[in-house]
């Protein structure tokens, strides 16, 4: 029987195969003198996946601590109900059926609404309210959400009755169970979208969280879940998707893409690994990246396996910002192929609030808002962080005093009573403020922008010197002849404030003038030189002490004490039962900036 090449071309493509046919069969002259058939035009398909990430509680476009709209120097607008706008926007011009909303995590923590709706009015009570960020999410109509590390802050109960409430699932490929290494959450999503007249396009959402999780909510999460490596869990999530039908692989990622830990060695996974999961895991399409609080409108990372091209994009955090992935498709033998990907961010400040989320939300807003206005004392004096972050700022003091007062009363009666006690705080914002006159929580929680947590340590002298010599690091190395610009003297390697530490109870000089490790000077605990030896309780917060910034020594002392009570309502308790906020009740010069012994101010 003759050889049927076009019956035989059919069934190697069916069956894959493994066959070469090279000139083994010719068509006859006359055919080939045939004029070819005019070929059709392959069909196209657009997509667009929108995403936000660290929205952090922000609803509206109001600054709860300052109890005004919010306002920066950039004229920035931030939001959900600003996005949702966008949103719609996005959905009119692309059409509803060819978008997905999506985001990377850091949801329900980070204003005082999401304090309120965790502490105060919380979800979890029998018969609680709906969590402000479910009803503005299920409102627009998200279709999946990437757990953050921030998610985990109140506790897994919390968490999960925040999960009950959203019409959309919480992915974490990562979070897995501790006992049965099994997801403890949907790690993917996946949604078809009908093509007239051409097979459905499957697109599938890889949700990530961050490995940090284990330090940063230690106390919540130790012995219940792990979080192994981005890497590690893309490699082994990607193939399935793919095998299930994915045309289409977008990550969600609460995770940046500059490859760089805060957690130093005591992982050995890397916080920021966006970039490294687009080049090291073939078949992503795009990544959503989240975590590191930066505007990346499109970056471009080559696979190292493949020599693809995955587009990354992060949107601003607080929803000041909407990334867009948009995707042409065009459908090959039979599948949808991605032939392009585009990224680019929309803008909050260019449109208006949404009225059905401010309608929707109005009502819990102005419960909160009354909550933070709430008087709890006055002040003598005006107290700012404006230039914490290089002078000793007695603001500072006062959350160092409270967090030894709430420790001493804590071990008062045990073995450890007798110890010294000092505590670290850090500059986290450079414009809170406290008026002069009536004292709000508002003001108060200003001050304290996270929701962390106190906790006691023992720790020697030796090993509170190395910590302050690594807190030392924050600072630009200034020769003792040079100009000081202030501007220009912290954050030496890009070192946030918060992971800045004042240490109270001790006196010592930071050196600028020396190399990073040899700073400090003059250390001494009560007039007298420090000596090694010593032990010290250290009052320190739950971030820090779980190893948050790799500070030294910290995260494995031996823990004396801790608490789930927020430190700022400690502040706000202290402050209350004070009455009167006066800085000879907790100020002092414990620290100052010098060049080869002279002071820098």
């Amino acid at each position: 029987m003759p050889l049927n090449r076009r019956k035989f071309l059919t069934k190697s493509a069916v069956t894959g195969a493994g066959v070469a046919v090279a000139g083994a069969v010719s068509a006859p002259a006359a055919q080939a003198a045939q004029p070819a058939k005019a070929s059709r035009p392959k069909k196209r398909y657009a997509l667009t996946v929108m995403g936000t990430t660290d929205l952090h509680g922000n609803v509206f476009n109001w600054d709860y601590f300052k109890d005004a709209e919010y306002a920066d120097a950039k004229g920035n607008a931030k939001g959900l109900s600003r996005v949702s706008t966008l949103v719609n926007q996005v959905r009119d011009e692309k059409g509803r059926r060819n978008t997905l909303l999506i985001d990377a995590g850091d949801t329900i923590q980070g204003t005082p609404l999401t304090y309120y709706y965790a502490k105060v009015d919380p979800i979890t009570a029998k018969g609680g309210p709906v969590h402000p960020m479910a009803a503005a999410m299920n409102a627009i109509g998200y279709d999946a959400v990437a757990l953050g590390n921030h998610e985990f802050n109140y506790g897994i109960e919390t968490l999960r009755k925040f999960e009950d409430q959203c019409h959309f699932p919480l992915l974490g490929a990562n979070a897995l169970d501790a006992k049965t290494l099994k997801p403890a959450f949907p790690p993917y999503f996946i949604k078809k979208f009908h093509v007239p007249g051409a097979p459905s396009v499957k697109v599938a959402v890889l949700g990530l969280t961050n490995p940090g999780i284990a330090i940063w909510d230690k106390a919540y999460v130790e012995g219940k879940m792990v979080f192994p490596g981005l890497e590690e869990q893309a490699a082994k999530w990607v193939p399935k998707l793919r095998s299930m039908g994915a045309d289409v692989v977008v990550v969600s990622a609460h995770s940046g893409s500059s490859g760089t830990s805060s957690y130093g060695d005591q992982l050995p996974y890397i916080e920021n690994s966006a970039a490294l999961v687009a080049q090291q895991v073939p078949g992503i399409d795009a990544i959503l990246v989240g975590h590191a609080h930066t505007e990346i409108a499109e970056l471009l990372v080559t696979n190292e396996k493949t020599g693809k091209t995955v587009v990354l994009s992060e949107p601003l955090c607080y929803a000041q910002r909407l990334s867009l992935f948009d995707f042409e498709l065009v459908l090959d033998k039979g599948c949808w192929k991605v032939e392009s990907v585009k990224a680019t961010v929309r803008d909050s400040k260019t449109v208006a609030d949404d009225p059905k989320i401010t309608k929707l939300l109005k009502d819990d807003h102005d419960i909160v808002v009354e909550y933070v206005n709430q008087i709890v004392g006055t002040a003598t004096e005006k107290l700012t962080t404006v230039d914490a972050r290089y002078k000793d700022a007695p603001i500072i003091d006062l959350i160092t005093k409270v967090q030894e007062d709430v420790v001493k009363a804590a071990l008062a009666g045990t073995e450890h009573a007798s110890l010294p006690v000092i505590s670290q705080a850090s500059p986290f914002s450079r414009t809170s403020e406290i008026p002069a006159g009536n004292v709000t929580i508002r003001d108060l929680s200003s001050l304290y922008v996270y929701d962390n947590t106190l906790v006691a340590k023992l720790m020697t002298g030796a090993q509170v010197k190395a910590y302050l010599e690594y807190s030392a690091e924050y600072f630009v190395q200034t020769a003792a002849d040079a100009a000081v610009d202030v501007d220009k003297l912290t954050n030496a390697g890009n070192r946030p404030d918060y992971n800045y530490d004042y240490v109270s109870g001790l006196s010592y000089e930071i050196d600028i003038a020396q190399a990073a490790g040899s700073r400090i000077k003059n250390l001494a605990y009560n007039g007298a030189a420090l000596d090694d030896a010593q032990k010290f309780v250290f009052a320190v917060n739950n971030y820090r002490a779980n190893g948050g910034g790799a500070f030294p020594h910290v995260a494995s002392a031996q823990e004396l004490w801790s608490e789930s009570t927020e430190i700022r309502t400690r502040i706000a308790e202290w402050v209350t039962a004070k009455g009167v906020l006066d800085p000879k009740d907790f100020a002092s010069v414990d620290w100052k900036l010098t060049r080869n012994g002279t002071p820098v101010f």
